[in-house]
């Protein structure tokens, strides 16, 4: 319990400075929604979803292979170094041919009146991709705090100059003096929703300023053989990673061309994707619980009972997904003001979506028997799976269901990788799941959320009494878990351990 504590107090540090970093950033959601219409935000989510792609290409599985071989070497400095010098050069490269051709880019994505959206995310991939092993090295040296603080302020930048861009210079454009004049040099009303990404463009600059000390480590030794095992270690996580955004971001980069109805699928896109976010307290425990984690795993490899120590941390992880998925559920109703309410018309999505999440995060939990064995090829043979089934589906369902067809391929292609990845890992790394709890709580949640739809459905309350019957049965979940685990919890490691 000891070290389990540990990793729950690193993925404290991480999770309460990401939530609130995350959370402000949250807020720019109800700030587009209410400023966008639903096609202006459609774009944005488009958009981004691109750079998503790009950012696997740009980092080609780097910042894992710096873990991997940080703990197997003596000279950590000389891992970063060769690390960091290989992803600028080839950042460099890949932003300069963005650059060059984002004419031609932007005609293929159908944007042709806009090549300056290419140009700033060309921009954006690099400082981002500059970034990424200066904040992989704070993870790796357990620097939350500094890690946190960087991160905040991206955030806080970046929702500065959103208001700035967005807010700000709309209402004062029109003033006389120096201030009117100093607004029409910088702003033009004719960028419109390019705004955001010039805001984001800012940050990622302002964040590798912030991380300049981090270079400090950088020797400027390039070590030509270690790049040779980084990168023969970390290759077959792009092929993941690609497969991974296939199946993360795939629906909103493709859904213009498979709508029901093209005239309005941009519009039906920013409805998807507003909703989406309301999954986002399941994606950001997730993520704060893989900054944390993936260093712990790599650190418990070599102790006794490491196997039975990732078993609960797995047990642990999917009681608190259950948790939040209940939770977003049952208070559904208080969660969706964060979108403006032409968006609401999309809320179905949601429980399949957060479901989704939850089997994700347990993927993520179950895969890092690969990593510890370095057999990281399956990653890339699950994600590979999981984007099969994700681009079948789309094809298959959005045309005959619209975005709820991306929401249900989502929740088949994450439930097929956790599936494939957990009888695979019992065959090469087994680990003594907690499987008949672990169950149990993700069917007691699915049972909670059909008798809240039932009753709403029959009592049509209102929505005082809709959040009272909400808390009631979250009340109601939580008793059940602390009953089932107090036991569990009061025994010695030893004693559980003989137990099993």
């Amino acid at each position: 319990m000891t070290t389990i504590r540990k990793l729950a107090g690193q993925t404290a540090i991480y999770g309460i400075s990401s939530i609130a970093g995350r959370f402000l950033n949250y807020l720019l959601v109800p700030f587009y929604t209410r400023i966008f219409s639903a096609q202006e935000y459609g774009v944005v989510s488009e958009l981004f979803a691109y750079s998503a792609f790009l950012m696997v290409l740009f980092t080609y599985g780097m910042e894992t292979s710096f873990f991997h071989f940080s703990e197997k070497s003596n000279n950590k400095n000389q891992v970063f170094s060769t690390g960091v010098i290989s992803l600028i050069l080839t950042s460099v490269l890949l932003a300069g041919l963005m650059l060059g051709f984002s004419d031609s880019i932007a005609g293929w994505i159908q944007h042709p009146r806009h090549p300056e959206y290419v140009r700033w995310f060309a921009l954006i991939l690099f400082f981002d991709t500059a970034a990424a092993l200066p904040f992989a090295s704070l993870r790796q040296q357990n620097k939350a705090g500094k890690f946190a603080t960087v991160k905040i302020c991206n955030i806080l930048i970046n929702i500065f100059f959103n208001i700035f861009f967005l807010v700000i210079c709309p209402a004062f454009a029109g003033d006389r003096g120096a201030l009117g004049d100093f607004i029409l040099a910088i702003y033009s009303p004719s960028v419109g929703v390019g705004y955001v990404f010039v805001s984001n463009l800012i940050a990622s600059v302002i964040t590798l300023l912030l991380l300049v000390p981090e270079f400090r480590k950088i020797r400027f030794h390039f070590d030509r053989f270690l790049l040779k095992q980084m990168l023969l270690y970390g290759l077959p996580l792009v092929f993941a990673g690609f497969a991974g955004m296939i199946n993360e971001t795939l629906d909103r980069a493709v859904y213009k061309y498979l709508a029901p109805d093209s005239n309005i699928a941009m519009k039906e896109l920013g409805i998807y994707s507003a909703c989406y976010k309301l999954s986002i307290i399941m994606t950001l425990f997730i993520q704060t619980f893989r900054f944390a984690a993936e260093p712990f795993f790599f650190s418990q490899q070599g102790t006794e009972n490491n196997r039975e120590l990732y078993a609960r941390v797995m047990k642990y992880f999917v009681i608190a997904c259950s948790v939040i998925f209940i939770a977003v559920i049952l208070f559904l109703n208080v969660f969706k003001l964060f979108i403006g309410e032409k968006f609401h018309s999309g809320l179905a999505v949601v429980p399949v979506l957060l479901l989704a999440n939850m089997f994700l995060g347990i993927y993520y939990n179950l895969s890092i028997w690969y990593k510890l064995t370095g057999q990281t090829r399956f990653g890339a043979y699950f994600s590979l799976t999981g984007a099969v089934i994700t681009i079948v589906l789309l094809f298959v369902l959005i045309p005959r269901m619209g975005y709820m067809g991306a929401a249900w391929t989502t929740l088949i292609c994450y439930a097929s990788m956790m599936a494939l990845s957990y009888a695979t890992g019992q065959k090469n790394y087994p680990v003594p799941y907690d499987l008949p709890r672990i169950f149990t709580y993700i069917l007691l949640a699915l049972l909670i959320y059909f008798a809240h739809y039932g009753l709403l459905r029959l009592l049509k309350p209102g929505a005082w009494t809709e959040n009272i019957i909400g808390a009631l049965l979250f009340l109601a979940f939580i008793a059940f878990i602390m009953i089932t685990e107090k036991p569990r919890l009061s025994k010695s490691n030893a004693e559980q351990y003989e137990e099993k």
